[in-house]
């Protein structure tokens, strides 16, 4: 039977380094975390296998840097998968794990936390006892920031199959199963926001991958169907990034903001993306 991937630990090269340093000193208990950051544990380091909750683990050959282990019943494999490109869960300094999508990065780790850069673009949108559409889901954490916010029910969309089931291995991605606030389709939400019924929710989250990857999601057609789902006064944060601008010249942000100005809502520019408000 396959583990329960939430239950199982997770290891990077800083933690399988701490093991290996307790074994070649003599072995003993060494606290780490097995869980990207979330909590602190003690293993046992011993000279062939290390221990924790009563269960040996066998150290790895090579541990690479920029990789998640995740242990699948019989040994440690890299957490990523290969269907449309490769998909990768990705360490950060700061816990939060990212991801990758043929290398290119999905979410802002330089500067801050990808969790707390969620914190932050969630607040935007108060989410208090508020219905959300959440186009574009990842790895949940704007999900997870509204839940903690207090949303009346969260909408989430995630087009991938494989980024789902990174978020089942990832410990600081929200489970379905325990919030009943929370939905998670896998969609194409181009496909799945025309049947949305007209003034439906709240406030939206469009944290959309590069337009170079998903130019339709940056159209002015979508934004009039996001315009239609959102009620009169409901507020939408549009992730965009400044992509191509010092190679190119172009600016994305204003392209965005001018489409956004036409399917009827008043736009700012707030932080790497835009904040705009559906005109009543």
């Amino acid at each position: 039977m396959t583990p329960n991937p939430r239950t199982q630990p997770l290891l990077t090269s800083p933690v399988h380094q701490a093991l290996l340093a307790s074994r070649d000193s003599g072995g003993g208990a060494v606290a780490c975390s097995l869980d990207l950051g979330r909590t602190t544990t003690t293993v046992v380091a011993g000279p062939e296998t290390w221990v924790w909750n009563a269960q040996a683990f066998p150290y790895l050959a090579r541990c690479r840097e920029r990789t998640v282990y995740y242990w699948d019943g019989d040994d440690f494999a890299v957490a990523s998968r290969f269907g449309s490109g490769l998909i990768k869960l990705v360490p950060t300094d700061w816990g939060p794990p990212t991801f990758e999508i043929d290398g290119i990065k999905m979410l802002p780790t330089a500067q801050v936390s990808p969790y707390a850069d969620a914190v932050r673009k969630v607040g935007l949108i108060a989410p208090r006892g508020k219905i959300i559409l959440d186009t574009c889901g990842g790895l949940g954490y704007f999900a997870a920031c509204c839940l903690q916010g207090r949303a009346q029910r969260v909408l989430s969309f995630e087009k991938n199959p494989d980024v789902i089931w990174l978020r089942s291995l990832n410990p600081w991605s929200p489970v379905v199963a325990d919030e009943p606030a929370l939905s998670l389709t896998e969609g194409d939400i181009t496909v799945e926001l025309p049947k949305l019924a007209a003034a439906s929710v709240d406030a939206v989250l469009h944290d959309p991958p590069r337009f170079g990857i998903a130019g339709e999601l940056y159209s002015q057609t979508f934004y009039g169907e996001l315009a239609r789902v959102l009620r009169p006064g409901g507020v939408l944060f549009h992730y965009t990034g400044s992509p191509n601008r010092l190679t190119s010249g172009r600016d994305l942000p204003r392209e965005v903001a001018t489409r956004l100005q036409k399917a009827g809502f008043s736009v700012r520019a707030d932080g790497d993306g835009l904040l705009a408000i559906k005109r009543c």
